[in-house]
């Protein structure tokens, strides 16, 4: 009697054990209480950014008029000073040369006006007496009229001297001016700000010397975009922030705005008037913020914000409470409110601190 027998193929073996028993139950995510917040659409005003430089609201560039040597430089930068104050020599020898000629020759033409005044009275004397005896018929026209052409010479010769005599004394009172152009003063009571000449060098007229900035209240000068420009007028306050100061709440009243664009930025330039800050100076860097259109945008708390190496990350809880991981973009920041660019969407529930604990798939439940 012959036996069939059946080969059975081990896999289907497996496969007839496995389904002789249920599949196991997914297993529960660990439960993590945390506090939990909420990202929210808001329209938000936005603030733009400008940047520049603080000024003082006057500035002197002081620099000969007069083409001489440096004789002496009084002051450094940094150095108050007052009206008046006496700033920069110059060599004046050539200039003090020109005084005494000028004064010379003037002192000749008066010597000559007096002499020519002189003969101009005798000369008139004359010609009455003349014409006395003129009308007693006792001289001849001809006498007569060589006295008075005299006369009338003499007064000519009185009026010349006398044109001569002023001219000489605007060539004293120029030669005078231009000694006085060899001695710089501080035009107002200031700090020197910049020296850029020492003695010995040739003082040209125009090139700058020093340069001082009067006292008081300082301005920041800024650069604001021409599609913003409608928005920014005359005494509205500007929130300003300067590095290295701490001068919370500080902000400029718009004093000036410059009518004519860069036409190769766009923009206008616009001062802002300050108030008195301790160690404020012209020169520093600041920042201002112009107030621009609203935009509609997403925020979350920045307490929600947790770092991940140098990616910034929030734990956003799905429809079953559990939270995942999400990498962000995040924009400006407002207070406590930090903009959301990319990575969370409005109404989304995220977890409040996450500081470094991992979070991502456990059940969060809301901490009261």
């Amino acid at each position: 009697m012959k036996h069939t027998h059946f080969l059975i193929p081990v896999s289907a073996l497996v496969l007839l054990a496995g389904c002789s028993h249920q599949n196991p139950a997914p297993a529960t995510p660990p439960t993590t209480r945390a506090e939990l917040v909420r990202s929210v659409a808001e329209q938000t005003p936005q603030t733009i950014p400008t940047t520049g430089t603080i000024h003082a609201k006057e500035t002197a560039v002081v620099s000969a008029q007069v083409p001489a040597n440096i004789r002496q430089v009084l002051v450094q930068a940094g150095d108050r000073v007052r009206a008046g104050q006496l700033l920069v020599t110059l060599d004046d020898a050539a200039m003090q040369s020109a005084v005494h000629q000028a004064t010379a020759a003037q002192t000749a033409v008066e010597k000559q006006q007096a002499a020519a005044q002189a003969n101009a009275q005798l000369a008139a004397g004359t010609l009455a007496r003349f014409q006395i005896l003129k009308d007693e018929k006792s001289v001849s026209p001809q006498e007569f009229d060589e006295v008075q052409q005299r006369s009338q010479a003499a007064a000519l010769q009185l009026q010349a001297l006398q044109a001569q005599s002023a001219e000489a004394r605007a060539a004293v009172d120029g030669a005078r001016a231009q000694l006085e152009y060899t001695v710089l003063r501080a035009p107002f009571s200031g700090v020197i700000t910049a020296r850029m000449a020492d003695p010995g060098t040739l003082a040209a007229p125009g090139v700058p010397l020093l340069q001082v900035d009067r006292d008081g209240p300082l301005q920041l000068y800024t650069t604001v975009d021409e599609s913003l420009i409608g928005a920014v007028h005359l005494g509205m306050k500007v929130p300003a922030n300067i590095e290295g100061i701490d001068a919370a709440g500080l902000s400029g009243t718009v004093a000036e705005i410059v009518p004519a664009a860069d036409p190769a930025s766009h923009s206008f330039l616009v001062k802002l008037d300050l108030p008195e800050v301790k160690y404020l100076r012209a020169g520093m860097y600041a920042k201002a913020g112009f107030p621009g259109a609203a935009k509609q945008m997403i925020l979350a708390p920045q307490s929600a914000l947790a770092m991940r190496g140098s990616l910034t990350c929030v734990y956003a809880l799905d429809q079953a409470g559990v939270a995942q991981l999400r990498y962000v973009t995040v924009g400006t920041r407002y207070g406590d409110q930090a903009e959301i660019l990319s990575g969370v969407a409005a109404g989304e529930t995220l977890v409040n601190e996450p500081g470094d604990r991992d979070l991502a798939g456990q059940l969060i439940e809301a901490q009261p």
